[in-house]
C-alpha cells in the first residue's frame, strides 16, 4: 500500500535497516516523532495507521520467515487436513484485498491450537487447531481472521510502533543523561511499563478485534455462514478455560477476552449476514 507523503518519499521509509542505525538518538527521535501521521488506512474499518515500515519490507520478512519455518517445523502429511486448509484458504484469499500476495497454505504438525498469516500471504495452520475448528466454516473463521491481519498490515504497524517506542526511549535517555543513575533506572522502568500497558498491549488487542471484524466479512463473502464464527469462538473460549489461558487479567493480555470478542462479533453480525446473502446470490 503506498504510504504517500508522510515522510519525504516511500523509499525513505523503506530504509529502516540502513538509515535508522546510523542516526543519533536525538536525530532519530525527531525524525520518527515529527515525520509520521496517517500513513495508511485499514480496509473495511478505515482506521488510520502510522507506518515506518514499507509493505515491501514486511513482505520480504514474511517470505523469509515462512521458508525458515518450513525447514524447522514438521509439515503434516494428513491428506484430508491439507485438502481442507487448501480449499478454505483459497476461498478466503479470493475475497481478501491483498495485492501481490504469494498465497501458500501449509499445515504444520503441532499440538498447538494456532494459525497465522505472514505478510505476503503465507498461511500456516497447526494441526492442534483443527479439532476446535471442526468444519470448513470454523476453519474459515480462523483463516479469515489471520488473513485480515495481513491485509491490515498489522505486522508492519507493530514494527513501526516498536520503532517509535525505541525513539521515545532514546529521547528520554538523552534528557536524563545528567541525572542520578537510580533516577534514570526508575524513569526507564516506568517508561517501559507505561508504554507496554498503555500503548503496545492495547494496540495488540485493537489489532485482534479489527482482524475479527474483517475476517467475519471475508468468511461471509467467501460463502461461509458468519454465525459459525460465534460457535467457533465459544469452543475456543472453552478450550482456553480448560488449558488455563484465562488466568491473566484483561489489561495484560495481547488478545481481547473471549466474552468481549464474541459480543463484538454479535454486534457485527447484521452486516456480515448481508454479505453472506450477497455471496449466496453470486454464482461461483
Amino acid at each position: 500500500m503506498p504510504l504517500g507523503g508522510c515522510l519525504a518519499t516511500q523509499k525513505t521509509l523503506a530504509m529502516k535497516t540502513g538509515v535508522i542505525r546510523k542516526l543519533s538518538g536525538w536525530t532519530l527521535s525527531v525524525w520518527l516523532l515529527l515525520g509520521v501521521a496517517g500513513c495508511a488506512t485499514v480496509p473495511e474499518t478505515g482506521r488510520k495507521q502510522v507506518m515506518l515500515v514499507s509493505g515491501e519490507q514486511a513482505t520480504q520478512l514474511g517470505l523469509a520467515s515462512f521458508e525458515k519455518l518450513k525447514k524447522e517445523q514438521p509439515i503434516s502429511r494428513d491428506a484430508a487436513a491439507n485438502a481442507l486448509v487448501q480449499r478454505v484458504g483459497k476461498r478466503i484469499a479470493a475475497v481478501a484485498p491483498l495485492p501481490g500476495a504469494q498465497w501458500e497454505f501449509v499445515v504444520f504438525q503441532s499440538a498447538e491450537a494456532n494459525a497465522f498469516c505472514l505478510p505476503g500471504g503465507k498461511v500456516g495452520v497447526y494441526t492442534g487447531l483443527l479439532p476446535i475448528t471442526r468444519d470448513e466454516a470454523g476453519l474459515a473463521t480462523v483463516l479469515g481472521h489471520e488473513i485480515a491481519h495481513a491485509v491490515a498490515q498489522h505486522g508492519a504497524e507493530r514494527m513501526s510502533q516498536e520503532m517509535l517506542r525505541e525513539a521515545g526511549g532514546e529521547l528520554l535517555a538523552g534528557s536524563l543523561s545528567q541525572s542520578d543513575p537510580r533516577t534514570r533506572a526508575l524513569v526507564n522502568l516506568a517508561y517501559g511499563l507505561g508504554t507496554q500497558l498503555g500503548a503496545i498491549l492495547p494496540y495488540s488487542r485493537l489489532h485482534e478485534s479489527e482482524a475479527d471484524a474483517m475476517g467475519l466479512l471475508y468468511m461471509a463473502r467467501a460463502g461461509y455462514d458468519p454465525e459459525a464464527a460465534i460457535a467457533f469462538w465459544q469452543r475456543f473460549a472453552e478450550y482456553n478455560r480448560q488449558s488455563g489461558g484465562t488466568a491473566l487479567p484483561a489489561f495484560l493480555r495481547t488478545h481481547p477476552v473471549d466474552e468481549t470478542r464474541i459480543r463484538q462479533l454479535q454486534q457485527l453480525m447484521p452486516r456480515a449476514k448481508q454479505e453472506y446473502q450477497n455471496a449466496l446470490r453470486t454464482p461461483r
